[in-house]
C-alpha cells in the first residue's frame, strides 16, 4: 500500500506553533497548490491543503517561513475524527508531513515570482561570509589552493 504525497506552493498565513504538554512541537499551516488549467474564464484556480509537521521541522517552519512562502511538503495524507464543543463528530483530513523544505529565502515571495523556484533557504547576504575551507580571500573557489594533492585515506570515503 502507498500513501504519499508531494505538493509544492504558498503558505497561505503565518504556520501556527504549538507545544503538546510533552514539549514536542508542532505547527499547522495551510498551503495553495495552484490547478495546472485555468478555468473558462482564463483565472487558475487553487487548491488549499492543510498539513501539519511535528518537532525541529515544525519549529523551523514557524521561524523561517511566513505567509506567502514558497514551500514543498512531502508526506502522506491521514484521516481523523473529533467531537467538537457543540458535540457533533467533525472529520479532517490533512497532510502529514515527513519534511518541509524551503523553496525560496524568507521575504523572497515578495520578489513577485510567479512560478520561480529558489533553492532553498540561503543565509543573509549582507552578513560576512565565514568560510573555512581556506586561508585566502578568495571566496569565489571554496577548493583554490596551492596546487598540492590531498591525502585522503580509502577509510575516509563513503564508498
Amino acid at each position: 500500500m502507498l500513501n504519499r504525497v508531494v505538493l509544492v506552493g504558498r503558505l497561505t498565513r503565518d504556520p501556527d506553533l504549538r507545544y503538546t504538554p510533552n514539549g514536542v512541537a508542532v505547527a499547522n499551516f495551510t498551503i495553495a497548490v495552484n490547478r495546472p488549467f485555468s478555468s473558462n474564464s482564463g483565472d487558475r484556480d487553487a487548491d488549499f491543503i492543510n498539513c501539519v509537521v511535528w518537532r525541529r521541522a515544525a519549529e523551523n517552519l514557524a521561524n523561517f517561513m511566513s505567509k506567502g512562502s514558497l514551500v514543498g511538503v512531502d508526506g502522506r495524507l491521514q484521516s481523523r475524527s473529533f467531537d467538537n464543543q457543540e458535540g457533533k463528530r467533525v472529520f479532517v483530513t490533512e497532510v502529514v508531513a515527513d519534511s518541509v523544505q524551503f523553496l525560496e529565502s524568507k521575504g523572497g515571495s515578495s520578489q513577485g515570482g510567479g512560478g520561480q523556484q529558489g533553492s532553498g533557504f540561503q543565509p543573509n547576504q549582507n552578513q560576512p561570509s565565514n568560510n573555512n575551507f581556506n586561508n585566502n580571500n578568495n571566496n569565489d573557489d571554496p577548493f583554490a589552493d596551492k596546487g598540492e594533492p590531498i591525502d585522503i585515506s580509502d577509510d575516509d570515503l563513503p564508498f
